[in-house]
């Protein structure tokens, strides 16, 4: 399969999260929906630092709440009280900023667009003209590996082509945040295997922020800087790991005894997190 791909020339300069300016705040946080019977609390007093060139997943049990403080941070959800900042901006003016991108649990293609009209969309939204529409897509396109599939349609690409084609076109615009809401989710092993290795190297390679929500421990802990983990509904915060690997891995890491520890340590607090409730 085809490599995501970043400029080979560019130098990486590591970032320093402790001291990077935060990406993202979130301060006591609450979401409440209305219902006939009772409320549902989803998000109940949440707070949170993420700061830029952070890769921060999180993770716990379904309907903990972790799409919705996704949600929240990309101004698709309303909070009920307390304050989400994103790049010192509220949710709403960030979002008209174009200072996100954000890559859906399904794909989201529209059928009767090829692959380059799927990635141009956007940015035809965005009143960006035609001619630097088409080459923006087709760099995006070659950045994850699509280069030639420019005048294919949705229906004949494989799942996992189809998410790359999703994340080209989160990155159209050049967000500073990309947001991922359980992307390879629905993909085989392999194929989510192989976009994992990917994704991580983008994002060592860009060093852009990584806002990520998974259900799958490995991935969290394969891709992440940093691992924040939910209780069950009302969804809080019960710990967030930092963690301890190199910033560029591979798949191999997987077999290290540092990367079995910090497995069973996110392990072990989602087994308690859902005890303590």
């Amino acid at each position: 399969m085809s490599q995501l791909m970043y400029e080979e020339e560019s130098a990486v300069v590591p970032l320093k999260p402790a001291t990077a300016r935060p990406a993202v705040t979130v301060r006591d946080v609450n979401v409440i929906y209305p219902a006939a019977d009772q409320p549902v609390h989803a998000l109940k007093d949440v707070n949170l630092t993420i700061r830029q060139g952070e890769f921060v997943s999180f993770i716990g049990p379904s309907g903990c709440g972790k799409t919705t403080l996704l949600r929240a941070i990309a101004d698709l959800e309303q909070v009920s009280s307390g304050e989400l900042l994103v790049n010192d901006m509220s949710p709403s003016e960030a979002r008209q900023a174009g200072a996100y991108g954000y890559v859906f649990q399904a794909p989201v293609l529209l059928p009767w667009r090829t692959v380059l009209a799927n990635v141009m969309l956007p940015l035809q939204i965005q009143g960006v003209p035609p001619g630097r529409c088409d080459e923006i897509a087709r760099e995006q396109l070659a950045r994850v590996g699509l280069k030639g599939f420019e005048k294919k349609y949705p229906w004949q690409l494989s799942g996992g082509m189809q998410q790359r084609v999703s994340i080209a076109r989160a990155l159209g615009f050049e967000p500073k945040i990309l947001m991922m809401d359980e992307p390879f989710g629905a993909l085989d092993e392999l194929t989510r295997d192989n976009l994992n290795q990917q994704l991580q190297q983008l994002w060592y390679h860009e060093q852009r922020t990584m806002v990520f929500v998974t259900h799958s421990i490995s991935e969290a802990v394969y891709l992440s800087t940093k691992i924040v983990i939910m209780s069950p509904r009302p969804g809080r915060i019960i710990k967030v790991i930092d963690s301890p690997l190199p910033a560029e891995r591979d798949l191999t890491i997987r077999d290290t005894a540092a990367f079995m520890q910090l497995s069973q340590a996110v392990r072990e607090a989602l087994v308690e997190g859902h005890h303590d409730h």
